[in-house]
């Protein structure tokens, strides 16, 4: 299979706070995700920065492949759909993760 995938699904954590949900879910990281990935293998994983605001620093978040449909690349018209996956979020700044503190 060469060329284009049409369409790439990477999950994540599902314990990602809704910040860290509003940094991911916006074309501009989608953008970055897709040319972070090149050539996408169902299982791999890769931790990927995610700006975490004024509260920290940064948070690196693990996405995985779960789903690439087409071609073997990622390119400028591959959709890149992103899902939820059990797990916690570990590492960087917990402060905006939902294991971090309620108060």
């Amino acid at each position: 299979m060469s060329g284009d995938a049409t369409r790439v699904v990477l999950s994540f954590p599902d314990g990602l706070s809704e910040w860290g949900r509003d940094q991911i879910d916006t074309d501009r990281y989608r953008n970055y995700l897709r040319r972070m990935i090149d050539e996408p293998r169902v299982g791999d994983e890769r931790e990927e920065f995610v700006d975490i605001g004024c509260c920290g620093d940064s948070l690196d978040l693990t996405f995985r492949v779960e789903a690439v449909e087409g071609g073997s690349r990622a390119g400028e018209s591959t959709t890149i759909e992103l899902v939820e996956r059990a797990g916690d979020v570990d590492g960087g700044w917990r402060v905006q993760s939902a294991a971090g503190p309620t108060e």
